[in-house]
C-alpha cells in the first residue's frame, strides 16, 4: 500500500464525509476508496470511522489522525513546491517595485545586472511613492522601507535607513548649526509635499519630541528639496541613502544626529512564501546579496 496515497484518501473521505464523495474528487469508485482505507486502518492498527448504512463518523483516534494527515500533506506540498521553484529556470515577467529615489539608486543597477544574467526573463520596474498593493497590482517583489504591517508574506531584512536634517557647508557658515532641534525654528526650512511628509519633525527615540516647522521652501520630490539644501539655501529632513553621495563629496552635512529618531527597516517582501516561482526566488536571493552589501544602507 502506498501509504501518501492511502492518506490523501482518508483525507478526502474525512473531509466529504463520504466514500462516494471522495471517490468523486479523486476520480476513483467507492468501493476502491473502501479498500483503501480499510488497509490503511489495518496497517495502522486503529479504527478510524465509525460506519452506518447512511453515514461516516470519524473515531476519536480518526479526527487526531485526520488532523495529522493533514498537516503532513500540506508540508510536502510545500517542500516540493520549494523545490520546484529553487531548481526550476527563472523565466516570465518579473515585476519589482520600489519608491522612486531608492528605486533609482539601488533597485535599477541590480535589476539590469539580473536581468542580464537570466534572458528568459522580462523585467518590469515600478518605481512609484506609494504603497503598491502587490495582489491587486500583480507585482512580484516590493522593497520596502519602514516596519512593515502583518501581511503574511515573505520578508528578508537588508539593511536600513535614518531620517536625517542636512545642509551645505555654506549655508552653516551664513548661519550657523542648530544645536538643539528647537533651533530649526529660527533657521530657513526646505519641505517635500510627499504623501508621507509633515510639518511635525519628531525626533528622540527613548524620549520623544517634536517641533513644528514653517518651510520657506516646499518641493514637490525630494531631489529637489536636497539639490536646493547643497546649493545652500536651506535646511531639509529627508533619509540617510538619499543624500549618501553627497556626504561623500561634501556637499552636504548632518546636523542634530544625537537627536534621530530610530532607524527604519528595510526589507525584500514578496507575497508567494515558499511557493515562490523560480523568477521570483533568484531576484530574491540576488537582491537580498547585493543590497546587504551596500554601506549606505548597512
Amino acid at each position: 500500500m502506498d501509504r501518501w496515497q492511502a492518506m490523501k484518501v482518508f483525507v478526502k473521505v474525512g473531509e466529504t464525509g463520504s466514500f462516494a464523495g471522495a471517490g468523486r474528487q479523486l476520480n476513483m469508485s467507492p468501493p476502491a476508496v473502501t479498500r483503501i482505507v480499510s488497509s490503511l486502518e489495518e496497517a495502522i492498527g486503529a479504527r478510524l470511522l465509525t460506519r452506518t448504512t447512511r453515514s461516516l463518523k470519524l473515531t476519536d483516534a480518526g479526527s487526531r489522525y485526520l488532523k495529522d494527515c493533514q498537516r503532513l500533506l500540506f508540508e510536502m506540498s510545500e517542500a516540493e513546491a520549494a523545490a520546484a521553484a529553487t531548481f526550476g529556470k527563472p523565466t516570465g515577467t518579473l515585476s519589482v517595485t520600489a519608491s522612486s529615489m531608492f528605486g533609482s539608486l539601488f533597485i535599477m543597477p541590480l535589476f539590469t545586472e539580473f536581468l542580464e544574467g537570466h534572458p528568459d526573463v522580462i523585467g518590469r520596474a515600478l518605481f512609484v511613492d506609494r504603497i503598491v498593493n502587490l495582489v491587486e497590482e500583480e507585482v512580484d517583489v516590493a522593497i520596502r522601507i519602514g516596519h512593515l504591517p502583518d501581511s503574511g508574506f515573505a520578508a528578508t531584512r537588508v539593511g536600513e535607513v535614518r531620517r536625517v536634517i542636512c545642509g551645505s557647508p555654506a549655508y552653516f557658515e551664513r548661519h550657523g548649526r542648530p544645536s538643539t532641534p528647537s533651533d530649526l525654528t529660527r533657521h530657513r526650512i526646505i519641505a517635500t509635499t510627499s504623501a508621507w511628509s509633515s510639518l511635525d519633525w519628531r525626533f528622540g527615540v527613548d524620549e520623544k519630541t517634536s517641533v513644528r516647522i514653517a518651510p520657506r521652501l516646499f518641493c514637490s520630490t525630494n531631489d529637489g528639496a536636497i539639490l536646493a539644501a547643497a546649493r545652500g539655501w536651506g535646511l531639509t529632513r529627508v533619509l540617510s541613502y538619499q543624500i549618501a553621495p553627497r556626504l561623500d563629496l561634501g556637499e552636504l552635512q548632518v546636523v542634530l544626529s544625537e537627536f534621530e529618531e530610530e532607524t527604519l527597516p528595510i526589507h525584500v517582501v514578496h507575497p508567494d512564501g515558499r511557493h515562490a516561482s523560480a523568477k521570483v526566488r533568484s531576484f530574491v536571493d540576488f537582491a537580498v546579496a547585493r543590497l546587504r552589501a551596500s554601506r549606505q544602507i548597512n
